[in-house]
């Protein structure tokens, strides 16, 4: 299964007691894939993206990257990301590479709820795109995670796209494991009480998607934070794509 995406940075820091979990935000390039995955088949979700900052992302247009809030910085002109797609292998000779050009972050953004952010590409990329969530429909069931984060707590980014099924946990039960920190509306939860399979350090910013009613994958969550990756009753925290459609729409039309 994929490697929790917590909110962690590159640098794993260490885990904060049970009874007061902090929110470690998973941005920086430092440990291997989604936690308890396995290898994703080349071709198999062709919106993923990779983003040399160390995040994930997926293509909501051929020039437009869903990403996370926390890791990009502020709204404007930025030539220094490169987007990486087409491959799951990140060293194979076929990856497409393009650069950025301007990033879009959520208005409001201060490091709790509201983490997306949109980067807009020099170049196309002629692949297939994740259509994003503008219901509650979807907020349930089983979700699919996949990234190129840590396997393992603390471990190394991986070569190799990873993925994994994660079930859907209630704000309630998320609640009472953070301690009241979920903000109901713009987070959703999903991982499995025992833990053992999660996102981690490294798969910020990708997306938790699921088939929707016509079978087609449709983008529910963006992998945001969480206490460490793949914990017993830590179960990841997602940011809430339908609350923030209409905006995201929006701002890509003005990219």
């Amino acid at each position: 299964m994929v490697a929790a995406i917590s909110l962690q940075t590159a640098s794993a820091s260490a885990a904060p007691a049970p009874d007061a979990p902090a929110k470690t935000q998973a941005a920086a390039p430092l440990a291997p894939p989604v936690v308890g995955g396995t290898r994703a088949a080349q071709g198999e979700f062709p919106f993923m993206v990779r983003l040399s900052m160390g995040c994930g992302g997926s293509l909501y247009s051929s020039t437009v990257v869903l990403t996370a809030a926390h890791c990009v910085g502020a709204t404007g002109n930025n030539t220094s990301i490169t987007a990486t797609a087409g491959v799951v292998d990140l060293q194979s000779t076929s990856a497409v590479k393009v650069r950025s050009t301007k990033i879009y972050r959520a208005p409001g953004y201060n490091g709790s709820g509201k983490d997306w952010a949109l980067i807009k590409l020099a170049a196309p990329i002629n692949l297939p795109t994740l259509k994003i969530a503008t219901t509650t429909a979807y907020n349930s069931g089983t979700f699919t995670v996949a990234g190129w984060g840590s396997a393992t707590e603390g471990g190394a980014q991986q070569r190799y796209l990873l993925k994994a099924n994660v079930p859907f946990v209630s704000d309630a039960s998320c609640n009472s494991s953070y301690g009241g920190q979920i903000i109901a509306g713009e987070e959703i939860c999903a991982g499995y009480a025992a833990g053992g399979t999660d996102t981690c350090q490294g798969d910020s910013g990708g997306p938790m998607f699921r088939r929707d009613n016509t079978n087609a994958w449709i983008q529910v969550g963006i992998v945001s934070w969480g206490n460490g990756c793949a914990r017993p009753n830590y179960p990841g925290v997602y940011t809430e794509v339908s609350t923030f459609a209409s905006a995201i729409a929006s701002a890509a039309a003005t990219l």
